[in-house]
């Protein structure tokens, strides 16, 4: 691991040092936990974006899904 300095308003860090107390970790455990989560959040906002841009420049063709359509359960046949 690496320490890394940080800048932060003073309550923000009454907040985060009551809530690591009552969760039993520490200040450093918690924030590693928040930037994990912050990463994987903007990742999938990312892939989303990816998403939405791929189905814009080449839009789904009428018929292009059909052969599926066999192959769809809905559990109640």
């Amino acid at each position: 691991m690496k320490a890394v300095q940080m800048t932060l308003d003073e309550d923000l860090v009454v907040a985060v040092d009551r809530l690591a107390r009552r969760l039993k970790t520490t200040r450093s455990a918690f924030a590693r936990d928040a930037l994990r989560e912050a990463l994987a959040r903007y990742r999938v906002k990312d892939l989303e974006q990816k998403h939405r841009l791929g189905y814009q420049k080449h839009p789904v063709e009428s018929g292009e899904f059909d052969v599926w359509q066999s192959e769809q359960r809905w559990g109640d046949e």
